[in-house]
């Protein structure tokens, strides 16, 4: 990847003060060269198959009740439902949307559903699926808990509803 910055007002670049990777182009522009490193496996929370296994039921889920499920996984900030709410206006189709929001580190589960999804998915059906999720998470099972979550969630809201 490479980026650039130009040295506007008369200012010159001398090849010899430049950072190693940059170069003075004949325009006169400096050209810099930036490492790109695959983040590690470390860096992230699940395996491949964890992640397919997460796909896999968010897909089902939404497949069988219409409604849009996505999980977020990460930091909620200071007014974690506020966080969680932004994120979800930020969907597309929010108002069949249904967003799990975990962020392990706060220890915070927030479920937060748009108007037409809240029709299909009462608050106490979303309760019931955030102290199940909850339990596992304190097992130390995260994809435990955000499959047989997201399961209860589609259970609780039913099938896709038909219109005539």
């Amino acid at each position: 990847m490479a980026a650039g910055s130009g040295h506007g007002h008369g200012a010159v670049a001398v090849p010899e003060d430049l950072p190693t990777g940059s170069v003075v182009t004949s325009s006169g522009r400096v050209s810099a060269a930036e490492v790109f490193v695959e983040p590690s496996v470390a860096d992230h929370p699940f395996t491949p198959v964890q992640l397919s296994r997460i796909d896999e039921a968010l897909t089902l889920a939404s497949r069988e009740t219409g409604l849009r499920f996505s999980v977020y996984l990460g930091e909620l900030g200071d007014e974690p439902t506020a966080r969680a709410g932004e994120l979800h206006a930020r969907l597309e189709g929010s108002g069949e949307a249904v967003l799990v929001a975990v962020s392990p580190g706060q220890r915070i589960v927030e479920v937060i559903t748009g108007a037409e999804a809240r029709v299909r998915l009462p608050d106490r059906g979303a309760k019931l699926a955030v102290m199940s999720m909850v339990a596992s998470f304190r097992e130390g099972d995260l994809v435990g808990g955000l499959l047989s979550g997201l399961r209860m969630l589609a259970d609780q809201a039913g099938g896709r509803r038909r219109t005539h």
